[in-house]
């Protein structure tokens, strides 16, 4: 049983009920004393400490008393006023002030009281001397060339451990190596003399650390004689010889020697020989092999095996041996023990009556000694005739109250001593339990769980656990009463909460306490970090969702690690750490902010942990210790320590280099190497100042540069390359220019450079030469078009440059001389035809085939016959083809093309043209589709007709549909309108208040065009003022006006009329064809003659009424359709027209124009206008035949088209003429094709090439 601790221990038992209780008090307990600190066993006196303490410190009741001893005899420390004693202890304190040597012994305390006497170990007070060498002259040591010889150190005693240096007199260590070794006892050895042994200034130095003390010992001199001798046996050195000798041992002396360690400490054996050549050591284990811990030093000379134990005993041999001979030497390994507990006796409390057995056993190396004592004193000086002592154990038979004692054992050998104090008490007493009444115990379900009843009794006290009140005690599987008392619970559950009873009970009575148990939910981590690898400079998140019991709400605590040590969080500015919801967030993370984060969550009874891994990524660090070596003359080798890589394996290296002639300052890539090499030997050129460095690349990116290295500059060379990129053109027909890329200013490798240009027919075999400095050459009077090989070479001061490769090109371009024959035309539909043509034979083509561009033009829409020309467009073929589809074309028209070849100086003749028609097309949208009214059954609707129709207008599809604010539409009702000149319509018998979708698309016999729609709701009544029919009252009777007629100009019409009859009201509406939306004039009186209509659109149809209402229906008193001219020029229109003169004009005027278009088209025939075209695409000037690559497949329109002037007859139907086809107004543009004609460019727009051309002029004014 345990003894109670406290020095004064007092039970306050509670009574709940006396059944339970055999007695309620408050009563000490005696206690035997018991040393519970003490001073080591060695306290050694340094010099700079300014106290020593002698602790001795027990406990026990009554209070103990304590007494020292020093070297067995009493010593008092109160009548040494030197000393300072403390209170209620057994301490005092020795202070550095003077004279510690009268100190210096062994001390044993003694704490006692009325039971007994416990007694400490012995404590050795050392006082320290100063170490010191003694005066002494020492005489020269004088030792022939080849001979051995040994300084002696001899260092004095001090506290250890002691450390040996030789050095010379400017503190020099004395170099060490095979020859030369310093021993474990500090001499210097020397295997053989030689003559740089010589010196005055030997010094040996001894270090006492642990005293903060060195001490020199006295210089030693050494002088070595130099005899020359010949003789077979001997080693020449220099101009002296050394006789070779067989190796013998310096130390250890003799043949066999013995050592004993202690269990634990460090084996250190060395083995140092004489002769010469210097003599190899080596070490072995007989029969076994060497300790797997052994390691040599000393250059093998010196054995270590650390921490010996009884394994490592044994023999060992170490042998020196030479070319001559060798020498061994036995060592045989004794590992001993100090004395070690194998059974410690132990405090025990029996009762009056019993027999008391007390056991002590140690065991060491050798065997360690026992000796007994009580109460401090040995057995002898107390008697006792029930006790008996047998070697290692003592009995007590029938122990009395007044055998209580403290018995001590002392175990020791030559080694060390063990002491263990044991405490027996005898004396009989009911239980007292020592755990407090009404303990609460939370426990972990699933857990175990420990409730304590510590009971002090003798004889020692049954324990009986029950719960709830129940008189059965608790058992099974899952329940275990410890000796102690304690209650253990196996794997908690749910139901084991509860009150529990500890009863205590033996001979002398009984006590009892209660417990509550308390089994909460456990604490776990349900979602923990997974290991991160984060970018330096962001933010890193780790989370922990954690599951608790929610009774501990407010003891809950979720806590952060790093690296096992508590995170610091606070919230100021410059925190980076931060806690929320479980969340750690580390804003700005560092290098430092890398390692293994662990979250704890904790409650009162338990917790759980999860760590996981947060790595830190970022760039390389620059590479280190840059540097150069093997300078050759066009290369130099790099090597560098690379940097740290922060956890992303560098990839690769850059090296960079900065010379400081052309660009200084400026660093430039030179070479990348692999990430696993730390070396590079890039190649250079010559005449370079360079500098170097070098910076890593990992995933992360590119890190910095390191320290740049010194300059180093090559020795000048020809030059290593010719120049790159040599371009032959030619953009005259007798010239061939040559160009090429200039080598780098670092490319030159020395000072002069220049460039030796060689060229000939590829049909001579002559080179024509020339040196020029700049990079480029233009050979002139060469024939057209003709194959020239050329070579460059450079050079420089230091000569020619390797053998320059030869590159064949082409002397000067003309334009092509021919024109495709065989041009035909395919027509696939109404937008797209096929075009085909017979090559330009190579010889016309003067030049690089560029390949065949087509240039095409409306000439007029098959729909009516005025013909007009339309905008050019041209399309590139590139290459060697002979056809290429045509796109873009309008449907029922005419057209004209031509082909012709380029190359790259331009354009060459175009073919003659050929016309051709294309085929009916479908219409395109309708420009205008309006409802114009919409009633209650009833729904008006006005459009214009197509501007493009593609064809001959059949009629019009007209398409409607319920489309009510549902998902379900109505069916589409379709209206064939067969009239193409109807451009309005009602529908009729729609429902009221409905929202209906209009459809209408124009139709060809081809079919109908894409649609238009319009919405629109009818109303819920039919509305008065948009009624189609007018009020009978407003009537405005024809015989009120006569002889209606207009005038119209640019942007206004004047429309009159002669008034008769009453006067009355009438309105005038005009609408642009173009967009249908009528506008109404205000109310007009009969009596005027006329009004104007004005901010019309020049060039614009207008279709004007006079109506008798401010509506729109189908009664008008006059409509008419007038046109705005775009030349300003007004026409007469009206009712002129029914004037007889006027008509009889017009008939002269027509006439006129049919003989002048019958002049025009006999003066083409012979030779007019096409012809002064194709003389000119015979002959293209170069402004407008030039091209450039950049031209090539392009789709181009020409918008720039005659201005038109039109005089219109009062019929409408007579205008002015339009001027004839010319192909002088269209220039040349591309757009490119794919080899099988496919269309893969745009359409472009471009401004026309005017050619201003005499003879054009002239062809242009002859039909005028």
């Amino acid at each position: 049983l345990t003894l109670v601790r406290s020095a004064l221990l007092c039970i306050p038992v509670l009574c709940l009920s006396p059944s339970r209780c055999s007695f309620c008090d408050c009563r000490p307990v005696e206690q035997l004393p018991t040393i519970t600190a003490q001073s080591p066993s060695s306290l050694i006196a340094f010099p700079f400490d300014e106290s020593f303490p002698m602790t001795c410190e027990a406990k026990g009741n009554p209070e103990p008393e304590y007494r020292w001893t020093k070297n067995g005899q009493e010593f008092d420390p109160s009548l040494d006023p030197r000393l300072m004693k403390e209170e209620n202890s057994g301490t005092f304190v020795i202070p550095n002030n003077g004279n510690l040597t009268e100190y210096q012994g062994t001390y044993r305390c003694y704490a006692s009281n009325k039971l007994g006497t416990a007694i400490s170990k012995e404590i050795e007070f050392i006082v320290p001397h100063v170490p010191k060498f003694p005066k002494e002259t020492l005489d020269p040591v004088v030792v022939e060339e080849g001979q051995a010889f040994v300084l002696q150190c001899d260092p004095p005693k001090g506290i250890p451990p002691l450390q040996i240096y030789w050095m010379t007199i400017n503190l020099q260590h004395i170099e060490q190596d095979e020859r030369v070794s310093m021993g474990l006892n500090g001499d210097l050895y020397f295997s053989h003399a030689v003559e740089k042994d010589s010196r005055r200034d030997y010094c040996c130095f001894a270090a006492f650390p642990r005293i903060r003390t060195i001490v020199q010992k006295t210089a030693m001199s050494v002088v070595v004689k130099t005899n020359v001798k010949m003789c077979a046996f001997c080693h020449a050195s220099s101009a002296n010889a050394i006789l070779e000798r067989r190796p013998s041992l310096l130390t250890p002396s003799g043949v066999k020697s013995e050592t004993r360690l202690v269990k634990g400490e460090d084996l250190k054996w060395e083995c140092i020989a004489e002769g010469f050549p210097t003599p190899q050591v080596e070490w072995v284990k007989m029969g076994h092999q060497l300790p797997v811990k052994a390691k040599l030093e000393n250059h093998g000379k010196l054995m270590i095996v650390p921490r010996v134990d009884r394994e490592d005993g044994g023999k060992y041999m170490c042998k020196a041996k030479n070319a001559l001979g060798e020498a061994v030497h036995y060592f045989t390994l004794m590992v001993e023990e100090p004395p070690e507990w194998v059974a410690e006796p132990e405090s025990q409390l029996g009762m009056i009556g019993s027999d008391v057995v007390i056991k002590c056993s140690a065991g060491g190396t050798p065997r360690p000694t026992i000796t007994w004592r009580v109460n401090g004193e040995p057995l002898q000086a107390a008697p006792a005739a029930n006790r008996k002592v047998f070697d290692d154990t003592i009995v007590l038979h029938n122990a009395k109250a007044s055998d209580s004692a403290v018995y001590q054992c002392e175990a020791s050998n030559k080694h060390g001593t063990l002491l263990s104090n044991a405490n027996i008490m005898i004396m009989n007493l009911a239980p007292m339990i020592l755990t407090k009444e009404g303990e609460d115990y939370s426990a972990v379900e699933g857990k175990g769980a420990m409730m304590h009843c510590s009971v002090f009794s003798s004889p020692p006290s049954t324990i009986i656990w029950s719960k709830d009140d129940s008189p059965e005690s608790v058992e099974g599987p899952r329940f275990s009463v410890h000796d102690n008392g304690s209650l253990e619970i196996y794997g908690t559950a749910k139901d084991d909460a509860g009150q529990y009873t500890c009863l205590a009970k033996n001979t002398e009575g009984s006590s009892a306490v209660d417990a509550a148990l308390y089994v909460k939910d456990p604490t776990r981590i349900v979602a923990a970090q997974e290991d991160q690898r984060i970018l330096i400079g962001a933010a890193a998140q780790l989370s922990c969702l954690v599951e608790y019991d929610k009774s501990f709400s407010n003891d809950f605590e979720l806590l952060w690690e790093k690296d096992d040590m508590a995170i610091g969080l606070n919230h100021t500015e410059n925190s980076r750490y931060f806690v929320e919801n479980g969340v750690l967030q580390i804003l700005n993370v560092s290098h430092g902010d890398q390692g293994v984060y662990t979250c704890v969550a904790r409650t009162p009874v338990d917790r759980d942990a999860a760590s996981s891994r947060l790595t830190v990524l970022d760039v390389p660090d620059a590479p280190q210790y840059l540097v150069l070596s093997e300078h050759k003359s066009k290369s130099v080798k790099l090597k560098w320590i690379p940097g740290d890589d922060h956890n992303s394996s560098t990839t690769e290296f850059i090296i960079e280099y900065e010379e400081s002639q052309w660009e200084p300052g400026n660093w430039k890539e030179l070479l990348r190497v692999p990430g696993n090499h730390n070396q590079a030997v890039p190649k250079l050129h010559g005449h370079v100042d360079y500098r170097f460095r070098v910076s890593a690349v990992n995933a992360v990116g590119r890190g910095p540069p390191g320290e740049p290295t010194e300059r180093y500059k090559p020795p000048p060379a020809a030059p290593d390359k010719n120049p790159d990129n040599i371009k032959i053109e030619g953009h005259l027909p007798h010239e061939m220019d040559i160009n090429w890329e200039p080598l780098l200013p670092i490319e030159h490798n020395g000072p002069g450079l220049e460039y030796k240009v060689s060229y000939r027919r590829q049909d001579e075999e002559d080179w024509k030469e020339d040196v020029v400095k700049r990079h480029s050459f233009v050979v002139k009077n060469t024939p057209t078009f003709v194959p020239y090989e050329i070579k460059i070479q450079a050079r420089n001061h230091q000569g020619w440059g390797p053998e320059p490769r030869i590159v064949t090109g082409y002397s000067g371009e003309d334009f092509p001389s021919a024109a495709p024959d065989d041009v035909a035309v395919e027509v696939v539909n109404g937008s797209v035809v096929k075009v085909s043509w017979t090559r330009v034979h190579k010889d016309k083509l003067h030049g690089h085939l560029g390949g065949y561009r087509v240039n095409w033009w409306r000439l007029r829409s098959l729909v009516n016959s005025k013909k007009s020309h339309g905008d050019k467009r041209s399309l590139a073929f590139p290459g060697d083809r002979d056809h290429g589809t045509v796109p873009g074309l309008t449907p029922f028209s005419e057209y004209s093309l031509i082909v012709m070849t380029f190359n790259g100086r331009g354009n060459g003749p175009g073919s003659h043209p050929l016309t051709f028609k294309t085929p009916q097309g479908v219409p395109e949208r309708n420009p205008v589709f309006r409802v114009t009214d919409a009633q209650r059954h009833t729904v008006s609707l006005l459009w214009a007709p197509p501007s493009e129709p593609n064809g001959i207008l059949t009629g019009y599809l007209l398409e409607y549909q319920l489309i009510n604010d549902t998902e379900e539409v109505g069916p589409l009702q379709p209206v064939n309108i067969s009239n193409p000149n109807t451009t309005k319509w009602t529908l009729r018998d729609l429902e009221p208040v409905s929202k209906y979708k209009l459809y209408l698309r124009s139709c060809t016999m081809v079919g109908c065009g894409p649609t238009v729609s319009e919405e629109c709701t009818t109303t819920l009544e039919t509305s008065k003022s948009a009624s189609p029919s007018p009020p009978k009252h407003s009537k405005v009777p024809t015989s009120t006006l006569s002889s209606f007629s207009s005038t119209v100009g640019d942007s206004f019409a004047n429309i009159s009329w002669i008034p008769g009859g009453e006067h009355t009201e009438f309105y005038i509406a005009h609408m642009n064809n173009r967009v249908g939306v009528w506008k109404i004039s205000e109310a007009l009186n009969t009596s005027k003659t006329f009004h104007v209509i004005d901010g019309l659109d020049p060039g614009t149809e207008y279709t004007v009424r006079l109506i008798p209402n401010s509506w729109l229906d189908n009664s008008s008193i006059f409509e008419d359709v007038i046109t705005t001219g775009l030349t300003g020029l007004a026409s007469v229109h009206g009712g002129v027209s029914t004037q007889g003169w006027f008509i009889g004009l017009m008939c002269a005027i027509a006439l006129l124009t049919l003989i002048v278009l019958i002049a025009c088209f006999v003066n083409r025939n012979k030779g007019g206008k096409y012809s002064v075209k194709e003389k000119e695409d015979l002959h293209p000037d170069v402004e407008s035949q030039g091209m450039n690559d950049d031209t090539f497949c392009e789709y181009s329109d020409n918008d720039e088209k005659p201005l038109k002037g039109s005089q219109h007859s009062l019929s409408r139907e007579i205008k002015a003429g339009d001027s004839e086809d010319s192909l002088v107004d269209y220039g040349d543009e591309d757009v490119q094709f794919n080899e099988d004609g496919s269309f893969i460019g745009e359409y472009a727009g471009r401004k026309e090439r005017k050619r201003a051309s005499a003879e054009i002029k002239a062809t242009i004014q002859t039909p005028a």
